[in-house]
């Protein structure tokens, strides 16, 4: 992640308000501010301003590494030269839409749908990356283990420490949702997440299964279809098709003759 540094302040009007503005950021009083202009001389004023700006870079820094690190991305990926060929927005919603994260400024949701392998995981990491950028707070979830750590969390009584954890998230990345179905007790703690964050944060969900097919994950049609309900009235299906990118680019595969090397692979 990179920060744009602020322009220099300059021996002028813009300058001393760029000087006030980054003071105020950093809580400085409106009247230590007026008392160290009414004496500072003009190169005073430069390395002042230079110095808080020089602060704020730096807390600008910390916390997105600190974002970074309490995302728990697996692996960091970015939108740059993210392949779009077989991503199937829905009508009337573009890819800038998607990649300015404007559905994070409405709550909304998004489900990645399409069979292993496609980018789902991929491109909801980048844009959970690009949030982080913004100064937004991000979870990834690989949504079995999330569902055994809230098991778990319950049975100690802890259960409160996950919740407010993601509840201060302002994007919750459930990676490979359905994948493993749940039994009742981990459907119910997952539905108490996803409803949690019905109009006050983002979920992306990555998915090979279809809406009509969620009831087998939750061990319950009434729960699947409550929590089918409130994705569909603030969210958006994008579909992934066309070949398998983890195959495409499998060492194991003889891309120029189109077979697998592991018929020559020693026994």
């Amino acid at each position: 992640l990179t920060h744009t540094r602020r322009d220099d302040p300059m021996k002028t009007n813009d300058g001393i308000e760029r000087l006030r503005a980054d003071a105020r950021s950093l809580f400085i009083s409106t009247a230590t501010i007026d008392d160290t202009l009414s004496w500072a001389t003009p190169r005073q004023i430069d390395a002042i301003g230079r110095m808080l700006r020089c602060e704020l870079d730096n807390r600008d820094t910390a916390k997105r590494e600190r974002l970074l690190r309490r995302a728990r991305f697996p692996v960091m990926k970015t939108l740059d030269g993210y392949d779009y060929t077989h991503v199937r927005l829905p009508d009337g919603y573009t890819r800038d839409q998607l990649t300015s994260l404007e559905f994070l400024d409405h709550a909304q949701d998004l489900v990645f749908y399409g069979r292993t392998g496609r980018g789902k995981t991929h491109l909801a990491t980048a844009l959970g990356v690009k949030a982080i950028g913004q100064g937004r707070a991000v979870r990834f979830c690989q949504t079995a283990e999330l569902v055994l750590q809230l098991g778990k969390a319950k049975r100690a009584g802890s259960l409160d420490q996950i919740l407010k954890d993601l509840a201060r998230a302002d994007l919750i990345i459930l990676d490979e949702f359905g994948y493993v179905p749940f039994d009742i007790d981990g459907a119910r703690l997952l539905y108490q997440i996803i409803a949690g964050a019905y109009e006050r944060r983002s979920i992306i969900f990555t998915t090979n299964i279809e809406f009509g097919k969620w009831g087998t994950i939750f061990a319950d049609d009434k729960l699947a279809a409550a929590i089918v309900d409130r994705i569909v009235h603030h969210g958006r299906l994008i579909e992934f098709h066309g070949p398998s990118r983890r195959m495409s680019e499998a060492l194991m595969f003889d891309h120029t003759n189109n077979q697998s090397t592991t018929t020559s692979m020693p026994q």
